[in-house]
């Protein structure tokens, strides 16, 4: 919210004198006019009877036409920037000539500061982070490409992933190694079949884990055929990694190799996971995730733990999906939708069968479904996109790669995924649409402050039409408001427009219209000057004229 300016004494004094000298002269005007006022109301009168009906259309259609075309551009300007660019204007060039803030007090620098850390703590809130969930390129992704004609990635997302893979699973030393040295080039590759065939080339020189990692992303078009190829990659990435494994405190290029090596083996071991849970085989991908976690407890890049809640949530195991939160769903961890979303499920789950709201405005909330609702509350503070989505008040489209947490991104990534676990559940949806909507009472300004959470980040917009399809309406929370000054625009043009139709087809009902109106309204003024005439003394009024 912007500031209201400060006004001090000197400036109300200054304020007080510069109308009171206005108010003066327009007095003596007014005066000096009123002794000649009747002859000029005649020859004005005299001007407007000889103008003809077109000029008042012209007038008026003209009027029109200007308020239409500013309404045009506020309207461009609004929906571009978020804001009026009157308003903008306003502020930034009126506001300084009429006081402002003073920029030397103490206090302002406090404030100064006070929004650079808020600032800095919406641009940590709005990174953008890999989707634990995301789907195979090859045997999804162009799936729904090849069926709908659509894609579902965007540059920007897909530029992201080229970014990760250049980042795990690349090293300096990769000119060592011929075939990792061609997949250096590979995940730089835009075209798609080019990657394809750079893999394939380093395939033909030795079993390159990369390589089949590739393939199983981009070639294979069944889950099946992922599977096969990451299996493959899995030996070819032990073996890397067992080497490397011995030789990391060789040196620094060495320990380079390794943390590389960890990072293809801990990826193709979840990717494996999380086919087994997309052909049915959920119990070994629970097992697989689990060992994944123990083996390689400090690599929390990849949010296998989310994958486990998913998996566990699908095996209706809900005393474990309760312990893995407890673990996870701490204070001084980062949050996400999955954890804030689930936690609130369990509650609700323990309440939800028998929950009613006309018996609970009867009788009151229980503790139980206080705590479920309280849950509910905290899951749509930190992502309020969410709700729309898992009851169905919104289409679901692929999620994206990569996610923004509190964004739509995320809400689509977690509904796609969640979306039947609620439905198992039963009544858990009829709760949510009874109470999720009290959380936006209890924060009025979420852009200015929160209650459990930080206050929601200004920049989720705009990351998030980078991140989803152009097909895809964003959902922007807080909903903006229209501007003052469009709804002003709009009603103007559509009174010009509607007075210069009326001017058009009735000249002459709209002329006696005119007359009425304009004799009504200085009608006041007449009466005024009479009596100032009739008051005043003539000698005093002619010096006045002098001035």
């Amino acid at each position: 919210m912007l500031e209201q300016p400060k006004f001090s004494m000197v400036w109300l004094w200054t304020y007080f004198w510069t109308i009171w000298y206005f108010v003066m002269l327009f007095m003596i005007y007014v005066y000096r006019f009123s002794l000649n006022y009747k002859d000029h109301l005649i020859t004005v009168s005299m001007f407007l009877n000889t103008l003809t009906p077109k000029f008042y259309v012209a007038l008026t259609g003209t009027s029109s036409l200007i308020s239409g075309l500013i309404l045009i551009f506020e309207w461009w300007y609004f929906r571009k920037y978020g804001t009026s660019f009157i308003e903008q204007v306003s502020v930034s060039h009126l506001r300084p000539l009429l006081g402002g803030v003073d920029t030397s007090s103490p206090n302002n620098s406090n404030t100064s500061n006070g929004d650079a850390d808020s600032n800095r703590q919406s641009v940590s809130e709005c990174k953008v982070w890999r989707n634990p969930l995301n789907l195979f390129r090859g045997a999804e992704y162009n799936r729904y490409t090849w069926v709908t004609g659509r894609e579902p990635l965007t540059y920007y997302d897909m530029n992201l992933s080229a970014q990760d893979h250049q980042t795990f699973f690349t090293c300096d030393s990769d000119h060592l190694r011929p075939a990792d040295a061609i997949m250096q080039k590979a995940w730089r590759e835009r075209n798609p079949q080019a990657r394809i065939s750079a893999a394939h080339e380093a395939l033909e020189l030795e079993d390159c884990a990369t390589a089949y990692i590739l393939l199983a992303e981009e070639e294979a078009t069944t889950i099946v055929d992922a599977e096969k190829l990451f299996k493959q990659a899995l030996k070819a990435g032990e073996g890397c990694y067992r080497r490397s494994q011995q030789l990391q405190h060789h040196g620094s290029q060495y320990e380079a190799q390794h943390r590389r090596d960890t990072n293809v083996l801990v990826y193709i071991k979840r990717r494996l996971s999380m086919c087994s849970r997309k052909l049915g085989r959920t119990r070994e991908a629970v097992k697989m995730m689990r060992d994944l976690m123990k083996e390689f407890p400090l690599l929390s890049m990849f949010n296998i733990h989310e994958n486990l809640l998913e998996s566990l949530l699908e095996l209706q195991n809900y005393a474990d999906v309760q312990a893995v939160l407890a673990k996870y769903d701490d204070i001084s961890l980062p949050k996400s939708a999955t954890i804030c979303y689930t936690a609130a499920l369990l509650k609700a789950r323990a309440v939800s069968d028998k929950f009613s709201p006309e018996a609970a405005s009867r009788r009151g909330l229980s503790t139980a479904e206080m705590n479920a609702v309280e849950a509910i509350h905290r899951a749509v503070e930190f992502n309020p996109h969410v709700p729309r989505y898992l009851l169905e008040m919104k289409s679901l489209i692929l999620p994206p790669e990569h996610i923004l947490k509190r964004g739509d991104s995320e809400a689509i990534a977690y509904a796609f995924f969640h979306l039947q676990h609620w439905k198992r559940v039963e009544g858990a949806l009829n709760l949510l649409h009874c109470t999720w909507e009290g959380t936006f009472r209890m924060i009025p300004y979420p852009l200015e402050k929160g209650h459990l959470f930080y206050p929601y980040p200004i920049c989720t917009e705009t990351a998030d039409r980078e991140l989803l399809p152009m097909f895809h309406e964003v959902s922007v929370y807080p909903k903006k408001e229209l501007p003052f000054f469009i709804l002003f625009t709009a009603g103007l043009c559509s009174f010009t427009a509607m007075l210069a139709l009326l001017t058009h087809q009735f000249p002459e009902l709209m002329g006696v219209f005119a007359k009425a109106f304009l004799s009504t309204l200085f009608a006041p003024l007449n009466f005024i000057m009479e009596k100032v005439e009739s008051i005043l003394p003539s000698s005093l009024w002619h010096q006045l004229t002098r001035i």
